[in-house]
């Protein structure tokens, strides 16, 4: 029995124009697939070593090496190499236990970005790594175990993220444990929350007279079941696991942004989506920048050096952006300390607020109000500076203001997701990276 059929007859008695030594390794790999047994190439006689290295499995072990050890054999690091810096594409959409380095079939696997920020971290040739990041986020499971191994490495080596043009939901998790994120005027980061689906088809069985009976042991064997209505204590179970797994998620972003981002604020962004200068003003990003030439900046760094300039600041439920979904600046975040106005209309008297302040503490949260105000006017949004400290407006209130005015007055427009054409550009971090390579040989 034929699987895959449409592959199948691009391949079975039909001309190709391919060099036979791929032609062994694609049908080595991928015909059992296709057949539903072994393949076996009459006159060729395959090693063990190089069927095995061929044909992937579907999984990844959690507790052995194969994908190092596939990797060794096939030599060569796993990642582009620039100016002694690791570039590690992370893009598509994110899974857990895929057995592959790198991206296949639009899929990039959370084990296969371990592989090679260990291999980086083990080369002593490099002095820094670059994750190179276009996704719309993926699965829960194994998100969060990679995101503290990116936050280990760069203890050891720089690591900066560069989002060319979105990092979202589980893809703003691993890049949030960067040391800095960079982004271009259009690219999009956040979407701190997680989403499962539920797909009710009973009113399509009852159409076609089709009566679908589960027999079962246990109350909540069949709880969320396709073939009956969901029910609201079901709902309501799976909203809380949800929202458990949004604080986890916010936590997470916080071990990573530090005092740029806390868990309250990572949480009071409502998984809104920021871009540009907003991202960077509420706190999710660090710098705005074409993500080329910043990457070339971070390259040029001094060699020798053991670290690179950097900021010191610092298949159930998905962590993905759906392409249906609109993306607007966030809501305006909760602020870290809670005794804080909400909104600049809500401050203490001037006097009182003078006389438990000392003159230094005053004119620090003056220069702070100033630089707010000035962010904002890049923004569009035009405050007098000198009257928000004469009426005490505090910083994080002010913050909250403009993120507010922001969100109210967007026309953002929605967040397409679409698969890569077969002629679709390549990354320009990792199209600079094999230009560089090039011109080394």
């Amino acid at each position: 029995m034929m699987h895959h059929t449409q592959i199948a007859q691009r391949v079975f008695n039909t001309p190709l124009m391919v060099d036979p030594a791929k032609a062994l390794a694609f049908l080595t790999g991928l015909g059992p697939r296709i057949t539903g047994r072994e393949v076996s190439i009459e006159g060729v006689e395959i090693a063990t070593e190089e069927r095995d290295a061929a044909s992937l499995p579907a999984r990844a072990s959690l507790f052995g090496d194969d994908l190092k050890s596939r990797q060794s054999r096939n030599g060569g690091q796993p990642f582009a190499v620039v100016d002694g810096i690791a570039v590690i594409e992370i893009a598509g959409t994110l899974v857990h236990r895929g057995a592959w380095i790198g991206q296949s079939s639009g899929l990039t696997s959370y084990e296969g970005i371990a592989v090679q920020l260990q291999a980086a971290l083990a080369d002593p040739a490099i002095r820094g790594i670059a994750l190179d990041i276009d996704s719309f986020g993926g699965e829960v499971a194994g998100a969060f175990d990679l995101a503290d191994g990116i936050r280990a490495a760069r203890t050891q080596k720089p690591v900066h993220a560069f989002v060319a043009d979105h990092a979202l939901s589980a893809a703003y998790a691993l890049a949030s444990q960067a040391d800095r994120i960079i982004l271009p005027r259009t690219g999009a980061v956040g979407s701190i929350g997680v989403v499962a689906m539920h797909s009710d088809m009973s009113g399509a069985l009852d159409q076609k007279g089709i009566a679908v009976t589960l027999i079962h042991a246990g109350a909540h064997k069949v709880d969320a079941n396709p073939y009956q209505p969901l029910p609201e204590a079901v709902r309501d179970r799976i909203a809380g696991e949800l929202e458990d797994l949004r604080q986890l998620f916010a936590e997470t972003v916080a071990e990573g942004r530090g005092r740029r981002l806390d868990t309250l604020r990572a949480l009071g962004t409502e998984a809104a989506v920021f871009r540009g200068e907003a991202a960077v003003f509420a706190g999710l990003a660090d710098e705005v920048a074409d993500p080329v030439t910043a990457f070339r900046a971070f390259a040029a760094a001094p060699r020798g050096t053991t670290t690179l300039k950097s900021n010191p600041k610092g298949k159930g439920p998905m962590m993905t952006t759906a392409p249906e979904d609109n993306a607007q600046p966030a809501t305006a975040p909760a602020a870290s300390t809670p005794p804080e106005p909400a909104a600049p209309t809500a401050v203490a008297p001037p006097q009182t607020a003078a006389a438990a302040m000392s003159p230094e503490a005053i004119r620090a949260e003056a220069a702070e109000v100033a630089q707010v105000c000035a962010q904002a006017a890049r923004l569009g949004v035009q405050i007098d500076a000198a009257d928000a400290v004469t009426k005490g407006v505090k910083p994080e209130a002010l913050r909250a203001k403009i993120l507010a005015d922001l969100a109210a007055r967007s026309d953002a427009a929605g967040i397409i997701a679409t698969a890569p054409a077969l002629g679709a550009k390549e990354s320009p971090i990792v199209a600079a990276a094999k230009k560089s390579a090039a011109t080394s040989r």
